[in-house]
């Protein structure tokens, strides 16, 4: 088995440095009073490309023989991958060709094809990605670019690490999303070698969570239970590789389910003025939801992994995130079917300082309800104690109401 070391990752930042950029660490004020620890957003989502997939993919390029470039590239990826792989080999003048799921947001498409990649999209997942890719590479003999499954790529990762340690000296723990592992590896790997004491924390979807699985197994192990909004680390089966450096430095996996992620994007946007995808999210979900608790005091780093997230997508995380934390709301209910039925129910919203979204209204056929109608509402609230308080007062009205 190949492996990486503190060299490899500090020759890849010296390789990579006038590509790449020092991306920011900024510290989340909310977190750090919910939790009482010092909370940090390190974020590879105003890196180029919006990810820090390209740290990788520019290190892996760069190492890559004459040989090996002329006969053009090829990668499997989610889509982060994909654009840190275009933008190196267009930036080298190699041929690129980019396999890519099939679910992969619009956003992350357009944007590999903007860098001059043939994409060619195959499948729900990466694995699927996978497959194809060696396929066309079998045909093509153009060179594979692995995504997360690589010492170059793994190293280039890791060369974040390198710029925690130097913005924050005294660093305790570092918490970072895992799909194929590349990322938690590199940055395991540089670390634990400068600073043995710091903790390392996984997190994945609870839908896909394969490396957790495998840990667990004590070998590589596939592991798919849906779809997620984290297509960024919606990784089936892990790398050997990274398996391999994991299992013996990170110190814990912690699994997160969708309508956490989901909260977590509407915080960060919301609360940070920071735009992460899915797996971007994650980290910080882990401790937004109290799936992962700090120590008081400590110094604590969210990766922030990429910021491309397809803006339908978005809309839809928001609304999601808003109704699981109380301040989206729709309800049906039934008013007399004469003027002004509708004005009691609008009066105790009003009262409560509700701000009705939507209503829309139906006749109903049943003989049952005749002279009646029903209602639905779809109403902003402050909070989920908001509306209960709200949600209590229409039913003391004598309303009857369905969620």
């Amino acid at each position: 088995m190949k492996k990486v070391t503190l060299d490899m990752i500090k020759e890849a930042r010296e390789t990579i440095k006038d590509v790449i950029k020092e991306t920011p660490l900024l510290e989340s004020v909310k977190m750090s009073e919910r939790t009482g620890a010092n909370v940090f957003l390190k974020c590879e989502n105003l890196q180029k490309t919006g990810s820090f997939k390209i740290r990788g993919a520019c290190n892996k390029i760069a190492n890559l023989t004459n040989e090996e470039k002329s006969k053009g590239v090829i990668a499997s990826s989610a889509g982060n991958h994909a654009q840190g792989v275009a933008l190196g080999a267009k930036m080298n003048g190699i041929n690129v060709t980019i396999v890519m799921p099939s679910t992969a947001p619009l956003a992350k498409v357009t944007a590999t094809k903007g860098y001059g990649a043939e994409v060619v999209l195959e499948g729900l997942v990466y694995d699927d990605a996978y497959a194809k890719a060696i396929e066309i590479q079998k045909e093509t003999g153009a060179t594979f670019l692995h995504p997360f499954n690589d010492e170059y790529v793994i190293a280039g990762q890791g060369t974040i690490s390198l710029e925690i340690l130097e913005q924050l000296e005294n660093v305790d723990t570092i918490v970072c999303p895992i799909g194929g592992g590349g990322i938690i590896s590199g940055i395991a790997t540089a670390a634990k070698a400068l600073k043995p004491s710091v903790k390392i924390v996984g997190v994945q979807t609870s839908n896909i969570p394969s490396m957790k699985e495998s840990l667990e197994k004590g070998e590589v192990t596939s592991a798919f239970k849906d779809v997620t909004i984290a297509d960024g680390i919606a990784v089936k089966i892990p790398g050997d590789l990274t398996f391999s450096i994991i299992k013996d430095l990170i110190d814990e996996i912690i699994v997160v389910d969708e309508d956490e992620i989901a909260q977590a994007m509407l915080f960060l946007l919301e609360n940070q003025k920071v735009t992460a995808e899915g797996a971007g999210a994650v980290s910080t979900a882990a401790i937004w939801s109290g799936k992962y608790i700090p120590k008081k005091g400590e110094n604590v780093v969210c990766i922030i992994s990429g910021g491309n997230v397809d803006i339908n997508t978005l809309y839809r995380v928001i609304d999601t995130g808003l109704v699981k934390c109380g301040r989206r709301y729709t309800f049906r209910t039934h008013i007399v079917d004469k003027p002004g039925g509708l004005s009691e129910v609008t009066r105790i919203l009003t009262n409560l300082n509700a701000n009705i979204l939507s209503a829309n209204m139906s006749k109903l056929s049943s003989k049952y309800d005749l002279g009646r109608q029903a209602v639905e509402l779809t109403i902003e609230t402050f909070n989920e104690k908001h509306k209960e308080e709200i949600r209590d007062s229409i039913i003391k009205a004598g309303f009857i109401i369905v969620d």
